[in-house]
């Protein structure tokens, strides 16, 4: 994913994130309005960046660590807000790993995964729209074969994009279907398959069995495919986040996260939490409905962006 010119990126990032920091904010300014940092002060701090979806463990670590340097001295907003992003962006930046594309593999498979509703299928066209401007050859696969939406959705992003889009009827074997789909990627000399799958989760024995059969199946084309498993998860839904990944991480191994609708949250703190609980590569953050709109993660972008700071 080629990055935007900052400017325009950040400016886009600041305002899809603008729900969360204006709470976030807004809740700082006042708690430190000639104020000093004592055990009060602390708590309330602490009540804030839960409230803002960074999760208990993490809130509690963030208020000790500015707490250390600072117990007992009156301290500015400004200033609490700027020491927050720099743990923030300390916590994020192992984490913000682009997606790389190994050129070995033709193509390089990538399975995407999520509940539905998270934005897996748009997810997949804006990566596909954003690799096709790089000159990349690129397959997309509609392996969401129980939603006719979803086939149809992907269908169109292949119109928009000029990506072969294979598909099969409805309620067809979605590890079929991903078979053909790399069969005919590679006959084509497509640099990247990207797999839409179903998400679920009310019936997850059945999921995680038909993850695992996709797994498998292409496996006995490419035995090291899919070389990428990305889990898309939505922004809004909060700490919610939390249970998608450990459940999603037992079908199947997840090697990435792409976090979408940000700007449609006031709970962009979660991918903080995320990133101290998990650990996996965060590749990308969605801030809207464009192709321009999902770009690599950065963390000290995101860090001061969440905390109303101009980076």
């Amino acid at each position: 994913m080629n990055d935007a010119p900052k400017t325009g990126w950040l400016s886009r990032l600041k305002a899809g994130l603008s729900r969360s920091s204006s709470a976030l904010t807004q809740g700082i300014n006042d708690l430190f309005t000639k104020r000093k940092l004592d055990a009060a002060a602390i708590e309330e701090l602490e009540e804030i960046l839960i409230t803002s979806d960074l999760g208990v463990a993490t809130a509690a670590s963030l208020t000790q660590k500015i707490a250390a340097g600072r117990f007992d001295q009156e301290v500015t907003s400004e200033e609490i807000r700027s020491a927050l992003a720099a743990e923030i962006a300390q916590i994020l930046e192992p984490v913000a790993i682009p997606l790389e594309l190994d050129t070995s593999h033709s193509p390089h498979v990538i399975l995407v995964c999520g509940v539905n509703g998270v934005g897996k299928t748009t997810t997949i066209g804006k990566l596909a729209q954003t690799y096709v401007e790089t000159g990349k050859k690129v397959v997309l696969a509609a392996g969401d074969t129980f939603r006719a939406a979803a086939i149809e959705q992907l269908q169109i992003w292949g119109e928009r994009t000029n990506c072969p889009v294979i598909a099969t009827e409805l309620g067809k074997d979605a590890a079929g279907l991903a078979f053909d789909a790399l069969e005919q990627a590679k006959s084509m000399n497509a640099d990247i398959l990207l797999i839409d799958t179903a998400g679920r989760l009310q019936n997850k024995t059945e999921l995680m069995a038909e993850l695992g059969k996709i797994v498998r199946v292409i496996g006995k084309i490419d035995d090291t495919a899919p070389h990428s498993c990305l889990l898309v998860l939505d922004a809004t839904t909060g700490q919610n986040a939390h249970s998608q990944v450990e459940i999603f991480a037992e079908m199947i191994d997840v090697t990435g996260l792409i976090v979408t609708k940000l700007d449609g949250s006031s709970k962009g703190g979660v991918l903080v939490s995320l990133a101290e609980k998990f650990g996996l590569p965060v590749h990308a953050v969605g801030v809207g409905e464009q192709a321009e709109d999902l770009r690599p993660f950065k963390a000290e972008d995101f860090a001061n962006s969440l905390m109303g700071l101009d980076g």
